[in-house]
């Protein structure tokens, strides 16, 4: 009991104590230190989303905007009218000029042609470059690039080069060198410019598009709507795209977000190797919907070795319309798969045709190298050098046999088969019926052939595309000049077991195989 007093006393003294400073600091103004215990801001350890900051800091440099101009055309003006004076336009006159002055007075009454000032104040807005005079310059496009060479070779998409007649590159840093062009392709849309300026560029190198992955990371560099250096990301979303852009089309498709200015820009692995060079966008509005499609890197590079060597590509050739072979003509020529070109028609003179390659074969191999289709055929002889020998195995009358063809060389511009609109055959009155296949038809007046009078709705002729005027040239490549022909040869493929028949059809000078089921009607 003696001890409680003490202890008392002490915690008396040190509660006293206390409250003593705490009144002393208040009354000299001294504020007490006052601890305030706050709860430890969220933070979650969550995985994090990897970064592109290291690749785009590396690869920039090599990006660049390419600006294309091109000479205005003499005469040029605006409004309804047009004027030619001895070689020079309207805006071209002196402005004391009688026909100058008459129409600054009375030109509003002729479709609204402004006046000189009106016509000032546009020149003045246009500014540089953008006057529209013969002989001088204005912007056509502007498009994105990369330099491939410290020595300033450079690589964008040949639509942006379009007829550019001068090239401006704009740096990263926004330095100006103007840029010359040494090659174009246009089927697969590249082109090569090169900068002859006195230092070292930064430039990228291609990757290996065979080991790339649907799925793998990307990042796309360029130049969206003129705005200058921009980056996006996203992932591989397809291969081998065809989007009818060319003979050639073999397009990596990406989601990273590419717009119009886009196009001859990169797209990188993560490794700051070029996979692709964007160049086509899938887009109902004009902008970016998440699909894009890139040229593939090991395209580009045979391609753009050849533009800086030569200026041009010499590719093989061997001078046939194909087709796809679909599983009803594979069945009619019986074929076991649907792998193969279907040859349509060698054209005359060609290394196919002299060659001994007829309609209705197809080609199943290159070299001994299997041949998928008619994309992958172009591809594998345009890969190769005209004067080449090569081995096409082909399929023909149920059999496969091997032919030797020495390749051309693929004509800078194929001339487009223009539709002879007179060229159609007159049909006598004589008709007969293919009920089996919903076709009326009747002999061709050249004697060759038999002329499509009419298809009968929903039949199978219908759905596979054959309309009144289209020419059955042969079934199952035998000639024919009467129904009754065709009675004959389709019997005979029904007691072979066959299922369909193979009608080679013409029209508008153009030839095609068609696959009509036997079992029909």
């Amino acid at each position: 009991m003696s001890n409680t007093p003490r202890k008392l006393s002490k915690g008396f003294l040190s509660t006293t104590a206390i409250a003593g400073l705490a009144a002393a600091m208040l009354a000299t103004g001294v504020p007490a230190p006052i601890s305030n215990a706050f709860a430890d801001a969220v933070r979650v350890e969550a995985p994090q989303a990897p970064s592109f900051a290291d690749v785009v800091e590396a690869v920039s440099p090599a990006v660049v905007s390419v600006r294309v101009q091109a000479e205005t055309k003499p005469v040029s003006n605006d409004g309804p009218f047009s004027f030619d004076f001895n070689g020079r336009g309207f805006e071209d006159l002196p402005d004391d000029h009688p026909m100058k002055r008459f129409f600054d007075q009375f030109g509003r009454g002729f479709g609204e042609q402004p006046g000189r000032e009106d016509r000032r104040a546009e020149r003045d807005r246009r500014g540089p470059g953008m006057q529209g005079r013969p002989g001088q310059v204005r912007p056509v496009s502007q498009g994105s690039g990369f330099f491939i060479s410290e020595d300033g070779m450079l690589v964008t998409n040949n639509h942006v080069i379009g007829e550019g007649s001068t090239f401006t590159v704009i740096m990263d840093d926004g330095t100006e060198l103007d840029a010359k062009l040494v090659g174009r392709d246009s089927r697969t849309d590249l082109a090569v410019l090169k900068v002859e300026e006195e230092r070292k560029f930064t430039y990228v190198d291609f990757a290996d598009d065979s080991k790339i992955r649907i799925g793998d990371w990307v990042v796309a560099v360029g130049n969206p709507f003129g705005l200058g250096g921009s980056v996006t990301a996203g992932i591989i979303s397809a291969r081998g795209r065809d989007i009818g852009a060319g003979p050639y089309d073999d397009f990596i498709q990406v989601d990273a977000a590419v717009n119009r200015g886009n196009s001859g820009g990169p797209t990188f692995n993560l490794n700051g190797e070029v996979i692709g060079i964007n160049t086509a966008i899938f887009s109902p509005s004009g902008g970016n919907v998440g699909i894009a499609f890139a040229i593939p890197a090991s395209t580009a590079r045979s391609v753009i070795n050849d533009l800086i060597e030569s200026g041009s590509v010499e590719r093989g050739w061997l001078g046939v319309q194909i087709q796809p072979v679909t599983a009803d003509i594979a069945e009619s020529l019986g074929l076991a798969g649907s792998d193969g070109a279907l040859v349509a028609e060698p054209q005359e003179g060609t290394p196919a045709e002299k060659a001994g390659i007829k309609a209705g074969d197809v080609v199943t191999a290159v070299d001994g190298d299997t041949v998928k289709g008619p994309r992958e055929l172009a591809k594998m002889i345009a890969a190769m050098d005209p004067g080449q020998t090569v081995d096409i195995t082909i399929w023909r009358n149920g059999k496969s046999e091997t032919l030797k063809v020495e390749l051309g060389s693929l004509p800078t511009d194929m001339a487009a088969v223009t539709p002879d609109e007179d060229s159609a055959p007159s049909a006598p009155q004589a008709e007969a019926t293919l009920d089996t296949f919903g076709l009326t038809v009747v002999p061709a007046e050249t004697g060759t052939g038999l002329v499509i009078t009419s298809v009968e709705p929903d039949s199978a002729a219908e759905e596979r595309g054959l309309r009144a005027g289209d020419v059955i040239i042969a079934v199952n490549n035998q000639e024919v000049t009467s129904s009754s022909d065709v009675v004959s040869i389709i019997d005979a493929a029904a007691k072979d077991g066959r299922k369909a028949a193979l009608f080679q059809v013409e029209n508008e000078n153009r030839s095609r195989f068609v696959a009509l089921p036997i079992d029909q009607g």
